[in-house]
């Protein structure tokens, strides 16, 4: 269960293991609100409820009973929620079932929620999936009743197949692409793949990508990402911000993309500048596959990641003159090589997933 199919990590990682359950011989059934993402989820086999289970207000809580209802006449094995509001409506139908009726009830942290009882239903679980040591952490720390044996850490991972190491676009692509952004050309690239919002650091790039030219680097920053609806004001402050700054040829919205694999294989280095700590940062590890370079602020799963994989490229928080340091050093004798092989792999997360399945089936 989850609010919605639009757009995520979360979303990513429904439709993996629900293809991987069906491959499995398994059935996976999908409640949301549906999204963009549904037609990827159905033509992986999953069977789809479109219940607006994550919908902010009152009359949600009819399905509440609706939801109990399908568990009861369905008997799955296993529920796993993967989001706060939908997950309230989750656990408050299994807790109504008798006990001996219930589906075993799994929970995965994606996030650094704000602590609270509206978050606690997170850690509800019979078992507890967090997404990163850090996650886990979290958990530890603001939810003393967790007992710490329900926890798995099991972190998110990245098709390996189809983000591999050396990846090139095809011809077509980047015939495309030449058209379409022509003033990249014999230029550095430097790519933040993110949601834009403050603190996805969309503000420390812009004046990453200014410091760089200042020294004379033929920089060019691409933002790959658009506002939420809500957020609207922060872009176009950006906007200004790098108007302001004489960047307006050197830095290139991209908005919303599906070739983002694409876009970041034709980088020269991909930033993750996110102020607060991401649970994971998928796009950090999918980057370090296709064996591009990444830099990023030293915190939350980002670190986890490149600490394994890629420390050349930790940078301390908020540090832009060290991360504007790095990226000429980078420029000037070129970057460590990736490695191109990493333990964060998609197989190694769905395998991890259905352990937890299989060890409460076991009980």
């Amino acid at each position: 269960m989850l609010p919605a199919l639009d757009a995520g990590g979360v979303e990513k990682g429904t439709i993996e293991v629900g293809r991987e359950l069906v491959a499995r011989g398994h059935r996976s059934i999908v409640i949301s609100d549906g999204g963009r993402m549904l037609d990827q989820l159905l033509a992986t086999g999953s069977e789809h409820l479109c219940w607006p289970v994550g919908e902010k207000r009152l009359s949600t809580i009819k399905w509440i009973w609706k939801v109990r209802r399908y568990l009861r006449e369905q008997k799955p094995d296993i529920l796993h929620l993967r989001s706060r509001l939908p997950a309230w409506i989750g656990y408050r139908a299994w807790k109504g079932l008798p006990e001996n009726d219930r589906p075993h009830l799994v929970t995965t942290v994606h996030g650094f929620y704000t602590v609270g009882r509206y978050s606690a239903v997170m850690t509800k679980g019979e078992r507890v999936i967090a997404v990163s040591n850090s996650v886990k952490d979290y958990i530890l720390n603001n939810y003393t009743e967790v007992n710490p044996e329900v926890i798995r850490v099991i972190h998110r991972g990245v098709d390996i197949e189809k983000y591999p190491h050396g990846f090139k676009p095809s011809s077509e692509w980047m015939q495309r692409w030449d058209n379409e952004c022509p003033q990249l050309q014999g230029r550095f690239v430097i790519t933040l793949p993110a949601r834009i919002t403050r603190w996805k650091g969309q503000e420390d790039f812009v004046s990453i990508i200014g410091g760089l030219k200042s020294r004379g680097l033929p920089v060019a920053g691409l933002i790959v990402g658009e506002p939420h609806a809500r957020k609207q004001a922060f872009a176009d402050e950006l906007k200004t911000k790098i108007k302001e700054a004489g960047l307006v040829e050197d830095i290139i919205f991209t908005g919303h993309r599906g070739d983002i694999r694409e876009i970041m294989s034709i980088s020269n280095v991909v930033l993750s500048l996110s102020k607060d700590p991401e649970a994971f940062g998928r796009t950090t590890i999918e980057a370090l596959s296709l064996g591009v370079p990444v830099a990023g602020y030293e915190h939350g799963g980002v670190a986890e990641q490149l600490s394994e994989v890629y420390p050349q490229g930790l940078i301390q928080l908020g540090n832009v003159g060290e991360m504007i340091n790095c990226l000429e050093k980078w420029y000037i004798e070129g970057a460590p090589a990736v490695p191109d092989e990493h333990p964060f792999t998609t197989m190694r997360m769905l395998d991890s997933t259905f352990g937890v399945y299989q060890e409460l089936l076991a009980l």
